[in-house]
């Protein structure tokens, strides 16, 4: 099944469903782009981006990225796509397709997806057609309701990440966060997290590599870094997208076994972590739960799983990804 179908074919029966498994609102549609307003993730507009006082486009500028579909003449619009394809456009302040966009962090189009329980994530990277089309086979691993973030810079302009929500029809199963910890293991690696983010401030994260007990210390580069790292905030999913510091060969900055980040969070509350780091060729993702500011409540019983019967056949996501799990291209 194609994307706009997605989008449109379950808008109704979806929304209701996740706004009671999730509490995350309605379903989001693309929005035409217009230079006069702004669109947060529901649709909601936010007034004059040029009123001559600055009111809307200031709070739009301190807002975490994500959370808007369309933001300083920019919209993100899924489209059309062939069964097991995940495609969209950015247009730009013209309304026409962006064709043009700067290299950071290695890539033109950065495309992060996650559940909305945070219980799957992917960070891909599509490849643009000359009518401006981005295209990648399906990150969407299984059922649910799915941010999709395209973290770009177009030519000329800023960086900007732009967010829209996307349902893949069947028997939904919500999975309440992890605990907060501070190790965890993925293929065999141990990934220990020191430091505490802390709300408004700029905190010092450094996440240490480890395989059968002997620190990694020939981590390979990954997107002009050691290390790659996604912060989500529980509940909008606000998307932070955490620099590290130094660089590969700059004669100061190790290859492992620690990789440390600067990261500033806006707000107190649960963020879930999303270290993606090369080692043997391969790449790996190490997720973690983390608190800013007071601790509170993250686990318990998931809600009861509804099932959410599709119109057409369940579109087929990657293959080796039937289940909400982490991945990377």
């Amino acid at each position: 099944m194609n994307t706009a179908t997605k989008l449109s074919g379950f808008a109704l029966g979806l929304a209701a469903v996740f706004g009671a498994a999730y509490g995350v609102g309605h379903l989001t549609d693309p929005v035409t782009p217009a230079a006069e307003s702004r669109h947060d993730s529901t649709g909601t507009d936010h007034g004059a981006t040029d009123d001559g006082h600055g009111g809307a486009a200031d709070a739009a500028t301190h807002l975490p990225g994500g959370l808007l579909v369309s933001d300083r003449g920019y919209t993100m619009q899924p489209v059309d796509a062939p069964a097991g394809q995940f495609a969209f456009r950015i247009s730009g302040p013209d309304g026409a397709p962006v064709t043009r966009y700067d290299v950071a962090h290695d890539k033109r189009m950065h495309l992060i997806v996650a559940r909305r329980d945070l219980s799957g994530f992917r960070h891909v990277h599509p490849e643009l057609d000359a009518d401006g089309t981005w295209r990648v086979e399906s990150p969407l691993g299984g059922p649910g309701l799915w941010r999709a973030f395209a973290d770009f810079t177009p030519t000329g302009g800023q960086p900007l990440t732009l967010g829209v929500d996307v349902a893949v029809p069947g028997r939904l199963d919500p999975r309440p966060l992890p605990a907060p910890a501070t190790s965890t293991t993925v293929d065999g690696y141990t990934v220990t997290l020191t430091g505490t983010p802390e709300p408004g401030r700029t905190s010092r994260l450094t996440l240490t590599v480890s395989r059968d007990g002997k620190p990694v210390t020939d981590l390979q580069p990954y997107l002009g870094a050691y290390g790659h790292l996604v912060a989500l905030r529980q509940g909008d999913l606000a998307y932070l997208h955490v620099h590290p510091e130094g660089t590969p060969g700059d004669g100061r900055t190790s290859a492992g076994p620690a990789v440390t980040f600067a990261a500033e969070v806006p707000s107190a509350g649960a963020y879930r972590l999303y270290l993606d780091f090369r080692h043997g060729g391969a790449v790996h993702t190490a997720e973690f739960t983390v608190f800013a500011g007071t601790p509170g409540p993250t686990t318990g019983a998931a809600p009861a799983a509804p099932t959410v019967a599709p119109a057409a056949p369940t579109p087929t996501g990657d293959a080796g990804h039937g289940a909400p799990g982490h991945g990377h291209n």
